[in-house]
């Protein structure tokens, strides 16, 4: 009776990791779309205006990363199954991943998706579909996110990466999931004030 108790009880804690890692990505979702949204509109609003926009979101991520923290704290069940949620939120805040299609694959751990991205952008590429800039920023964004979740780049790959790193790619790089760290937490306040930094101008 209580083997079944207790089989009851992990069942019970899986469903509710489960509900609670659904609830997370949805609010994720929504503040990637909401990024997706503003820099679809760019053109139609002025510098201030834009500037003020991205500085809400940017809050709002902030706070949903402090929020996860907590329900993270000390949990290492939750850690493992929302860390790529975690980093997720980082390289959005950061603006390390300005890509909103690449943070959702990146917290889904979809490194299918991602390799399949990577060629549609080289063919597009190829085609002239998207311009030559765009598609070596998105390029260096799913190679890194390849890498963060641990999967193997060619060495051509590997090399194109590290050409291209920029600061906060770089910083971003460095970051574990344990958000408790201090060092975690010195590179997101830097990457904080490059954001801060680069609206103001």
């Amino acid at each position: 009776e209580i083997h079944i108790n207790m089989q009851n009880t992990n069942t019970r804690g899986k469903q509710e990791t489960a509900q609670l890692k659904e609830n997370i990505q949805a609010q994720l979702n929504r503040l990637v779309t909401q990024l997706q949204d503003l820099e679809e509109t760019k053109a139609d609003l002025d510098a201030d205006e834009y500037a003020e926009l991205k500085q809400e979101t940017i809050a709002q991520l902030k706070e949903f990363q402090e929020s996860l923290k907590k329900t993270m704290a000390g949990n290492m069940t939750l850690v493992d199954e929302l860390g790529s949620i975690q980093l997720a939120i980082q390289a959005a805040v950061s603006e390390a991943f300005k890509t909103p299609e690449v943070i959702q694959m990146f917290a889904k751990k979809q490194p299918e998706q991602l390799r399949r991205r990577l060629a549609d952008l080289r063919m597009n590429t190829k085609l002239g579909k998207i311009p030559h800039d765009v598609a070596h920023q998105q390029a260096v964004e799913v190679l890194l996110a390849l890498k963060k979740l641990g999967e193997p780049l060619t060495a051509e790959e590997a090399s194109f990466l590290s050409q291209n790193m920029t600061a906060s790619l770089s910083a971003f790089e460095r970051v574990e999931t344990d958000m408790g760290s201090g060092a975690t937490q010195a590179v997101l306040s830097v990457a904080g004030n490059q954001i801060k930094g680069a609206t103001r101008q």
